[in-house]
């Protein structure tokens, strides 16, 4: 039996950065952090142990670039200098085990709540939502744009001197890039809001500035979602805005398909899978990172074929942290959930990531919904 693809290697064209293989561990929370967003050794191994399982590419968690960004506890941050000896020391361990390594840069927005940053949140525009302690944002000033766009140039320059192969902008998930982007989040008159130009301008700015910044061989990309119906972000507005970001040069289009084996929500009857609609309309250039629902080999071989040049593994990197080694094994089965907390411990988590799992469904064993 051949090895699965999704093993083989690749290289990015721009930067000629080679990966051992295409397989992504795609930013997940984990809560780990120091209070101040210090990198903990509890992160360090969680990242760690997975590179030394064989990914290619390690993605930190979300990174806030400024205080008013941060969206949780124990977020990592790269929003100062003070935090770059522990950025360099996740660098060069996860290099130490021949991984590539990303930092995903963003800000929260209106999901950065007061309580953390001690300030209303700001978003595109002022709106309501009915989620659970939603609080509703004050429309950011020019002044407000502008500096979040510096935070971001600024982060990925600290992540660069600390030895990152690139960073990841989070554009994806309801953040403060998706709020200008959603028609519903984004009700702006100016220059920043209306047409989808206008919305997509601070997601181009940033990928701009942070290319300024930093040096010719540093990796930069961009994570979207395909849609957000919360926020008024749609397939066609956002297939249009990859397009966009491969004119402006990202070395990667990163699409958080959630369920990557389904159609989009708006084409329910199309044949067609959410990776393949990005794939056709960015071309055959530009590296493509397509993330959701994985487990196998066979179906991450599937998602290579729906036209992504890498996968991302989110839960599936959770319980099985040498996931590209255990593959090479001929029938080979990923563990899955219900986890035991005493699996996941062996799978490097600590204790505070282990206690935010308890919070998903079905996930660790002996948590009241198992």
């Amino acid at each position: 039996m051949s090895a699965p693809k999704i093993l083989q290697p690749f290289t990015f064209p721009r930067t000629g950065t080679v990966l051992r293989n295409r397989l992504v561990l795609a930013a997940m929370t984990n809560k780990q952090s120091a209070a101040d967003g210090a990198l903990s050794d509890a992160e360090l191994e969680w990242l760690t142990a997975r590179a030394r399982g064989g990914f290619g590419i390690i993605t930190t968690c979300a990174a806030h670039v400024s205080l008013d960004g941060q969206g949780w506890d124990g977020e990592l941050g790269v929003y100062d200098d003070s935090l770059l000896p522990g950025l360099a020391r996740l660098a060069d361990a996860l290099r130490s085990q021949g991984a590539v390594s990303l930092v995903q840069i963003f800000h929260g927005g209106v999901r950065a709540p007061s309580r953390l940053t001690g300030q209303q949140p700001f978003s595109a525009s002022a709106f309501e939502l009915t989620s659970k302690g939603f609080e509703v944002p004050r429309q950011a000033t020019l002044e407000d744009i502008e500096r979040t766009i510096a935070a971001f140039a600024a982060a990925a320059r600290r992540s660069a001197e600390a030895g990152f192969d690139g960073v990841e902008i989070h554009g994806a998930h309801g953040y403060l890039i998706t709020q200008f982007l959603g028609t519903i989040s984004n009700t702006r008159s100016d220059e920043w809001g209306g047409s989808l130009a206008n919305r997509a301008r601070f997601l181009r700015l940033i990928v701009a500035a942070t290319r300024q910044a930093t040096p010719d061989g540093f990796l930069i990309g961009a994570r979207i979602s395909p849609e957000v119906a919360e926020l008024g972000v749609e397939l066609d507005d956002s297939l249009t805005v990859a397009k966009w970001l491969a004119d402006d040069g990202v070395d990667f289009v990163h699409v958080s398909n959630w369920d990557s084996f389904k159609p989009p929500a708006k084409h329910p009857e199309s044949e067609k899978m959410l990776t393949t609609w990005f794939r056709e309309a960015l071309g055959s250039d530009i590296p493509l990172i397509a993330t959701g629902g994985v487990w196998t080999p066979a179906e991450a071989d599937q998602v290579l074929a729906h036209g992504a040049d890498l996968v991302g593994l989110g839960r599936a990197a959770i319980g099985n942290a040498s996931w590209p080694r255990d593959a090479t094994r001929p029938d080979w089965e990923p563990a899955r959930p219900p986890y035991t907390p005493e699996h996941l411990r062996g799978e490097a988590l600590g204790e505070k990531l282990i206690d935010y799992m308890r919070a998903w469904p079905k996930f660790v064993a002996g948590t009241r919904d198992t």
